[in-house]
């Protein structure tokens, strides 16, 4: 089997994770991958913590169960570094991408242990910025595609801009500062 790239996506009800962990599964299928994008749902509520999964590959597909041992992590809320053990099960060769204004050396001594690579964005600025609300989702989904290298950048761009017209078509106003937030998130990751 090819090389299959798994993600863990971890962030609070109403914060957009389950929807960046499908953008992304469709994006990456737009490529000609092979995806999954699954949320793992229990009580959750809005603001409750919650888990999303993205499996990318060149190849078919053959499993189907939750993400244990996954080679990017990405944290949409920084406040669940102290809720969720966030780093189990994560690859050392991979990284965990962070939502948060603090440099990548800053929140690494909460990441019991985490040897790997360490980013950071300040996605509450950038979605502030470009959005006029506090939307993580979107420039979180561009850090990891940033991060991960799972597609190239210019594809996954020109990918979203459609997806966006689609899902906006009643709002095209929305669309531009989208595919800005994208772009900034690409640009600002920090810990490359």
């Amino acid at each position: 089997m090819g090389k299959i790239v798994e993600i863990r996506w971890h962030g609070r009800g109403g914060q957009g994770a389950k929807t960046a962990s499908l953008l992304l599964a469709d994006a990456a299928f737009n490529t000609g991958k092979y995806i999954q994008g699954f949320p793992e749902y229990g009580p959750e509520r809005m603001g409750a913590p919650i888990t999303a999964y993205n499996r990318i590959s060149d190849e078919r597909l053959s499993i189907h169960s939750n993400i244990y041992d996954p080679e990017y992590v990405v944290v949409v809320d920084d406040t669940l570094l102290e809720a969720v053990d966030v780093t189990a099960g994560l690859k050392e060769e991979g990284a965990i991408i962070i939502n948060t204004v603090k440099a990548p050396e800053e929140v690494r001594p909460l990441l019991k242990g985490y040897k790997g690579k360490v980013c950071t964005i300040d996605a509450r600025t950038i979605s502030i910025e470009t959005l006029g609300k506090y939307f993580p989702n979107t420039p979180m989904l561009a850090a990891v595609v940033k991060v991960s290298g799972v597609m190239e950048e210019n594809e996954f761009l020109k990918d979203m801009v459609e997806s966006f017209k689609h899902k906006f078509a009643k709002k095209p106003e929305v669309v531009d500062g989208n595919v800005k937030a994208l772009e900034r998130a690409m640009q600002e990751v920090k810990g490359l």
